[in-house]
């Protein structure tokens, strides 16, 4: 299926089958989701079996789960519908989707990665691709001219990350990519923060998508994943056979899980986003904070390329709270619905204190460079009673700012 240049009503991507239009939500409950053959099942079973019996040598459908198995078929078929991309790929984990992509580079290779990147993904570029003969250098890619400037003779990929975790800046996907292609490289684009709902960068010039399936694609905060999705066919062979050879795959029941999961993508970013503005929107209000990162509000630097960018503005919002570490501290300790915890993306929502948590691994001087402050504050707003958000953010806040 491709994409068509029609949206629903919610503003969410049509994709044309053959002979009719299928939307975003359509897409989501019915790709990989076709019925049991042998048993006329309406949902696909879960199998659980390792191997699978071949009817001659070398003839078969599966042969062995680390290879393919009908779970992880049917959840890469649905996430390459949703991406707008011919191969959709299914890891054990966001990280192992990092690693694997970056493994598809030879020794020698040069990385740029936006310089405002998720912790884990620093980590892994600063940390262990080094050892594979991989370097990075880390850009403010906000200015697509640093781009041009940041490349070498022996770069082969640009890694960007829009919105980036934890400030909420944006990358304009379709200018970087232009860029990019002009010289030859290939761009890898993390879509975590806002899933292909709001945002699909390969129709904006990426050439390969990746997510945490962890976050928003599962949404539940019970499986942890990652996906990867590509038009190219050649790349597509390689990570094919990388995901195989290096094994980093999901179990059938975690791809079932998030597969089912995944058919309510749509309704659940809807309400992401709108509990996110109603959020963000009182946070900018409060005399007790002192900033607040919402691409969804109109004070956003970069809010007229989220327009135009992005379908929506996601459920991610970040503030600088009045005061110091200890107050954000407090603030996070004090709230009723909003969880401490690390992760994104579930229903539940959750806080947490990046420069002491997510990115804690950053030296100082890198966080202040960042801006990620000990003030800093994330927020993962969920999909509970907006105005029960809104009451519990505001009692943490007169709480933890009162005691300065």
């Amino acid at each position: 299926m491709s994409p068509a240049n029609t949206t629903d009503a919610f503003g969410a991507p049509r994709v044309a089958g053959e002979t009719q239009q299928y939307g975003f939500g359509t897409l989501a409950i019915h790709a990989g989701a076709e019925p049991d053959a042998a048993t006329g099942a309406v949902i696909p079973a879960l199998s659980l079996s390792t191997t699978f019996k071949q009817r001659a040598v070398g003839d078969f459908v599966y042969e062995y789960s680390r290879s393919a198995n009908p779970n992880r078929t049917n959840l890469e078929t649905a996430v390459a519908a949703l991406e707008h991309a011919k191969h959709g790929f299914a890891f054990a984990s966001g990280s192992a989707t990092t690693a694997t992509v970056l493994s598809a580079l030879a020794p020698g290779s040069h990385v740029i990665s936006v310089n405002d990147v998720y912790g884990g993904t620093h980590r892994y570029l600063n940390k262990v691709a080094g050892s594979m003969g991989i370097t990075t250098t880390f850009v403010d890619l906000a200015d697509v001219g640093n781009l041009r400037d940041a490349v070498r003779a022996d770069t082969r990929v640009v890694w960007i990350e829009t919105p980036t975790n934890p400030t909420l800046r944006l990358v304009d996907i379709a200018a970087a990519a232009a860029v990019a292609h002009e010289a030859g490289l290939y761009v890898v684009v993390d879509n975590t923060f806002l899933s292909p709902y709001f945002q699909t960068p390969l129709d904006l010039g990426a050439d390969v998508v990746v997510e945490s399936a962890t976050k928003y694609l599962n949404g539940h905060s019970d499986v942890i994943m990652g996906v990867a999705a590509t038009n190219d066919d050649a790349l597509a062979g390689k990570l094919r056979f990388l995901q195989n050879s290096l094994g980093a795959v999901p179990s059938p029941f975690d791809c079932y899980q998030a597969q089912r999961g995944l058919k309510t993508l749509h309704l659940r970013m809807r309400a992401h986003a709108a509990n996110a503005q109603r959020v963000a929107e009182f946070l900018e209000a409060s005399p007790l904070v002192d900033s607040v990162i919402s691409p969804g509000l109109a004070s956003h630097p970069q809010h007229k390329l989220a327009q135009r960018q992005m379908r929506g503005f996601g459920g991610m919002v970040s503030f600088r709270i009045r005061g110091d570490g200890t107050t954000a501290d407090r603030f996070l300790q004090r709230t009723r619905l909003f969880t401490l915890a690390e992760s994104l993306g579930g229903v539940e929502s959750l806080g947490e204190l990046p420069a002491r948590m997510t990115h804690a691994g950053l030296a100082p001087e890198e966080r202040h460079e960042l801006g990620i402050s000990d003030n800093l504050i994330r927020l993962s707003v969920g999909i509970e009673d907006a105005d029960d958000l809104v009451a519990d953010v505001a009692q943490a806040l007169e709480s933890a700012v009162a005691e300065i």
